[in-house]
């Protein structure tokens, strides 16, 4: 069996070539030196907690994931991941960069992985089988968030209010939020229940029937209107009451078609293989442009 220090000096090594920083950057975050970063990285010198506790935070990752990445990949090799080819340069808000995004994807996909085959160990049915779908969404939307806060420069809102996430701006101490939907409907727009203005992330996911495992296949970012602006990019949809039940929903902020739109041009990552959006509509306000992102730009110069 390989040593402790053998399988985190891997895993350190890996993530931090997978986030492209330098032995020396690393070393210096972590107050130790780039020679002793190196001796651990090859699993010839020993992890004090305190600097096991200095680098997983220059990786931006606590101890504790640290470890579950550094065991837990380790024994789950072939959890599903998104293909990088997918992905599209499309406007990011805050500081995000595409490898932030593909690296919470798969965190996301490698948990769901994980309970699975936890689950079928037992003799047990997925995970899927036992949650309605849209509370299964709604801990997909979680667990996206969670990955997020581990991965990017977006943190959770520790005030547990709108947005789900919080991020400095660019070039300034302004923060940005980032609200967080995962959903099965390929496409839709999004939803929330206060209308405000900032940046929403779509996550559109299919399960694999036979595992119960999750695949990302559309992901759709913008910077949607509220409803207090002269242009709202949604609307608040009023629920009936049920006569049977006599229940009634919250109403919800749903998009209308000029955000969805938004959300589509938005497209940061669209798997071709599983999606087909050419038929998709993306009505515009009169005088706004198909945006030079938008993945509808080529067809409407064709035409």
């Amino acid at each position: 069996m390989q040593r402790a220090q053998v399988i985190l000096g891997r895993c350190l090594r890996q993530l931090r070539e997978e986030k492209k920083i330098s032995q020396e950057k690393l070393a210096a975050k972590s107050d130790i030196t780039y020679q002793y970063l190196s001796a651990l990285e090859n699993g010839k010198e020993n992890f004090s907690i305190g600097v096991l506790e200095a680098l997983a935070a220059g990786l931006n990752l606590s101890v504790a994931k640290l470890v579950a990445i550094a065991y837990g990949e380790k024994a789950a090799p072939d959890f599903p991941k998104v293909n990088p080819a997918y992905f599209r340069k499309v406007p990011l808000p805050g500081k995000l960069d595409l490898k932030m995004l593909e690296d919470a994807l798969n965190e996301t996909q490698r948990i769901i992985f994980q309970i699975n085959g936890n689950l079928r160990a037992i003799g047990a049915k997925s995970l899927p089988q036992y949650i309605q779908s849209n509370n299964f969404s709604g801990l997909i939307s979680n667990l996206l968030c969670d990955s997020l806060s581990d991965f990017s420069c977006f943190k959770h809102n520790s005030h547990q209010k709108y947005p789900d996430l919080i991020c400095p701006s660019k070039g300034s101490a302004k923060e940005e939020g980032l609200e967080v939907k995962a959903t099965t409907q390929v496409g839709k727009g999004g939803e929330s229940h206060n209308g405000h203005s900032g940046w929403h992330l779509i996550a559109c996911y299919k399960i694999t029937p036979e595992t119960g495992n999750i695949l990302f296949i559309h992901v759709m970012l913008a910077n949607l209107n509220s409803h207090t602006h002269e242009f709202p990019d949604g609307n608040y949809v009023v629920s009936k009451v049920n006569e049977a039940t006599g229940s009634r929903r919250t109403e919800t902020y749903n998009t209308n078609v000029f955000g969805t739109a938004k959300l589509r041009d938005g497209s940061v990552y669209l798997d071709t293989d599983e999606i087909k959006h050419a038929r998709w509509k993306h009505k515009r306000r009169d005088g706004i442009a198909i945006p030079a992102f938008s993945m509808f730009i080529k067809k409407v110069e064709q035409e």
